[in-house]
């Protein structure tokens, strides 16, 4: 988490994805949206805006404000969620003797667990939790390029930055406050072409994972499989799913593959959990949250797949709309994590 400086202006959420931009803002005393948007983007280009000098994502970023807000944002201060897939977020125990010397131990972290020069890296850590002979350590660490071209797009569009962090603890932020978020779990936020996996675990991300297959792979799975149009593919996906019947048996046949590539890296990320970092405290539930989510009986499936108790979580019980028109069911879920970004209270941006 990067933390650029304290205002008390109202902070709205802006979600920086693979695939596209969402923003929200949310009057976190009512729980009420005061206003929203997204724009689906070429993944190619986002890339390119990310990675090389386009001005496609500020442009697209401008174009969002000025055509497609349903309601109103109330400040030009923003929150921005950056891909999970571009973070590296762990927990590590070191003892209390460390402390002093906490700086050196978290270089020594960074070299051995991540991939990417640590020069090239901006990183955050804080101290969690503690006992008389350890602390907890919880460290995430973004590709500082990413960052750059991330504030670079939104200033270029006339916000002002506040707050960069990882899209997935945006997501931990509104399950906490809407879903039973003290109880150690487990979060897979299928987006359109990634899932993210983490432990949520008193308020903190303890551990991350991910995978390159999401919603898009379900529907182009479908597609190849039965061999119908991908309009039709997706049709099937939100409308038949996983539940029973034979039409439900062939499109879970056709994207099982995929399924099963997300539940080994599921199963990896909890293992590093009960190993690593709790083996007192025992993962309670599992919640399947992102646009990916949106298939009947997927809940189900990570129940069975896994023996723990699964389900889509829904935090829109919590968010109040007021007067402004809902954005269509199957499409809600594509807002968690800005919601989230848009949850923050200015002042916990300094806490």
């Amino acid at each position: 988490m990067t933390k650029l400086f304290h205002t008390d202006k109202q902070i709205i959420g802006l979600d920086i994805s693979s695939t596209g931009i969402k923003i929200m803002a949310v009057d976190t005393k009512k729980w009420l949206v005061t206003g929203y948007g997204s724009m689906d983007l070429d993944p190619t280009k986002v890339k390119e805006s990310l990675e090389g000098n386009s001005n496609f994502l500020a442009d697209s970023i401008k174009t969002l404000i000025k055509e497609k807000i349903v309601g109103t944002l109330p400040s030009n201060h923003v929150a921005i969620g950056v891909p999970t897939t571009r973070s590296f977020s762990r927990t590590f125990n070191l003892p209390t003797s460390i402390e002093k010397k906490l700086k050196d131990a978290i270089d020594l972290e960074v070299d051995q667990y991540i991939p990417i020069p640590a020069s090239a890296l901006y990183i955050d850590y804080e101290i969690i939790e503690r006992n008389k002979k350890e602390i907890t350590i919880l460290m995430s660490a973004i590709t500082k390029s990413i960052v750059d071209k991330c504030i670079t797009a939104a200033e270029k569009s006339g916000l002002i930055v506040d707050l960069v962090e990882p899209g997935m603890s945006a997501v931990a932020r509104l399950l906490t406050y809407t879903e039973d978020g003290s109880l150690p779990t487990v979060i897979v936020d299928i987006g359109p072409a990634n899932t993210d996996i983490a432990v949520l675990d008193s308020g903190a991300i303890r551990i991350t994972g991910g995978v390159p297959i999401g919603g898009n792979t379900f529907t182009l799975n479908i597609a190849k499989k039965l061999d119908i149009t991908l309009e039709n593919a997706h049709q099937l996906k939100v409308l038949n799913g996983l539940s029973a019947g034979p039409r439900q048996q062939k499109i879970k046949n056709s994207i099982e593959p995929s399924l099963q590539r997300i539940m080994t890296e599921t199963r990896k990320v909890m293992r590093y959990y009960n190993e690593r970092i709790s083996d007192d405290r025992k993962l309670e539930q599992l919640l399947v949250v992102g646009s990916g989510s949106n298939v009947p009986g997927i809940g189900e499936y990570f129940t069975n797949e896994l023996i723990m108790p699964a389900r889509v979580a829904s935090p829109w019980q919590k968010l109040d709309f007021g007067k402004l028109p809902e954005p269509v069911r199957q499409l809600r879920p594509r807002y968690i994590t800005v919601a989230g970004l848009a949850s923050i209270k200015p002042g916990d941006i300094w806490k």
